[in-house]
């Protein structure tokens, strides 16, 4: 956006603000919080132009009396100054320029572009810390987690190798682990892999940055499906990636559409075994154009596998993975959802030649990650403690599931449809699409109930709205009762 005075505001991208409708800040307060964040920043320097009223109120699809009362708020704080004939602009001396920082600095001088767009850029959904309320999505029940025989492998290596354990480890991830992870993968989710193949990583999240960072340069283009995960596509925006949302139907990501809009990008991001967040699973017609897409292009597909484990209505769907011969599929998973998310652990399956680069930054990045932790894992995988678990656990999750599908279904009939309950940790309910989600979200939150907006997580287009329901922290009994308050608060709003 260029500003009044023929500057440009920074890395700062007006389109990346975001409604979040389970905060419960307001609406117009999250907008204020934004603006101010990003002028903080520098990525909205001074004297430059905001879009008018109606314009944002359109792109943010709230009222404009919303976005009026955050202006007026900012223009009372002194962030911007409104003229007739010139618009809302920023004002050229902000006070976080006048009081929060010593004469002269200003924190643009001080991030990189980087810094800059992450500090500016609002995670787009709400951090899951805390206890969670009922039907939280994509959240083990922790109930579940074994304790003891976790507390027993612990103390167990801590007795047997405490100096080897403590002090510095191999930046790939213990061999036992990888070994133990490889024989996992190539049982139960058909991975075809080495333990070579197997770099340990931080999570999800991590494996992804350090992908991006190994893998992709700036103005490199990306395929998401849309919808999909928003703040993975704000991390890769302000690594100077182009994003381009692919949208998704009942068979999963369009590759048609993806060749359209981006023939040559260089990696698609995709969750093949449990849309996220729509639960559907991506055909085998579309894995198989996916893949020759992959291998004509020279680009990669990242397969992010995050519950794969959890399907209900048959045997888990092998892995794309392991059906792919042409080695362009990058396999990714985690233990945040089948054991525990504070483990921070997960993997990344890639092919030999990238193997090496990837340790090497993550030397750098990372150097290592807590190894007594990864001991306790590599036996639990090993002594068939995981597999037990994801048996048990997927019994119970299954269960709950199929309380959870007959309960909706008594209580709203045909005024809302049920989807993505084959396999994963939640289903979506899917609204009218004349239906206002914000009213839906507060009435819920008042009720003690936490629901997610599939709108929360567009990347890009219209999403159909509908609520993410969690079905795997509470009994069958909870359900019920979570179902009736769910009635009660928002059935008038259907």
């Amino acid at each position: 956006m260029t500003n009044s005075s023929g500057g440009r505001s920074g890395s700062f991208d007006l389109a990346s603000l975001r409604i979040e409708l389970t905060s419960r800040e307001p609406r117009y307060r999250q907008i204020i919080a934004q603006l101010r964040a990003a002028i903080d920043s520098g990525a909205l320097a001074p004297a430059t132009r905001l879009p008018p009223t109606r314009v944002l109120a359109a792109s943010l699809r709230v009222s404009r009396i919303t976005v009026v009362a955050a202006y007026e708020q900012l223009i009372a704080e002194g962030y911007l100054v409104s003229r007739v004939g010139a618009g809302t602009t920023v004002a050229d001396d902000p006070p976080h320029a006048r009081t929060a920082r010593p004469a002269g600095l200003r924190v643009a001088a001080v991030l990189s572009p980087f810094g800059a767009a992450l500090a500016a850029a609002p995670l787009a959904l709400p951090l899951d810390s805390g206890p969670p309320q009922l039907f939280r999505p994509n959240v083990p029940d922790l109930r579940l987690f074994p304790t003891r025989l976790w507390a027993r492998l612990l103390a167990r290596h801590l007795r047997s190798d405490a100096l080897g354990l403590l002090g510095y480890g191999d930046p790939a991830g213990l061999t036992a682990l990888r070994v133990a992870v490889a024989q996992y993968l190539a049982t139960f989710r058909g991975v075809s892999c080495t333990p070579e193949q197997v770099i340990i990583t931080a999570g999800s999240q991590a494996a992804i940055a350090l992908l991006a960072r190994v893998l992709l340069a700036p103005g490199e283009t990306v395929w998401m499906e849309d919808p999909g995960y928003p703040d993975t596509a704000v991390l890769l925006r302000a690594s100077g990636i182009q994003v381009v949302p692919v949208p998704v139907d009942s068979h999963g990501i369009q590759v048609a559409i993806g060749e359209v809009l981006a023939p040559q990008a260089r990696l698609a991001f995709v969750t093949p075994s449990h849309q996220m967040p729509t639960g559907v699973v991506l055909s085998q017609e579309r894995g198989q154009a996916l893949v020759t897409w992959a291998e004509q292009a020279g680009a990669w597909v990242l397969e992010d596998d995050y519950d794969g484990e959890y399907r209900y209505d048959g045997p888990p769907r092998p892995a794309l993975q392991g059906r792919d011969a042409t080695g362009r599929v990058l396999y990714l998973g985690t233990f945040s959802k089948i054991l525990a998310p504070a483990l921070r652990l997960g993997y990344l399956v890639v092919p030999s030649p990238l193997v090496e680069p990837l340790i090497q930054a993550q030397t750098l990045l990372t150097r290592q990650l807590p190894t007594l932790e990864q001991a306790a894992l590599a036996s639990f995988i090993a002594e068939g403690h995981l597999a037990r678990h994801i048996r048990r656990t997927r019994e119970q999750y299954g269960h709950r599931r199929a309380v959870l599908v007959a309960a909706l279904a008594a209580a709203f009939g045909d005024r809302m449809t049920i989807g993505g309950t084959t396999a994963g940790l939640h289903l979506v309910i899917w609204l009218a699409p004349h239906v206002n989600l914000e009213p839906i979200v507060h009435a819920a939150q008042q009720a003690r109930i936490e629901v997610r907006t599939t709108t929360a997580y567009a990347i890009a287009g219209h999403v159909r709205p509908g609520l993410l329901l969690g079905f795997a922290l509470a009994t069958g009994n909870e359900l019920r009762a979570g179902v009736q308050r769910l009635e009660l608060a928002i059935t008038h709003l259907l």
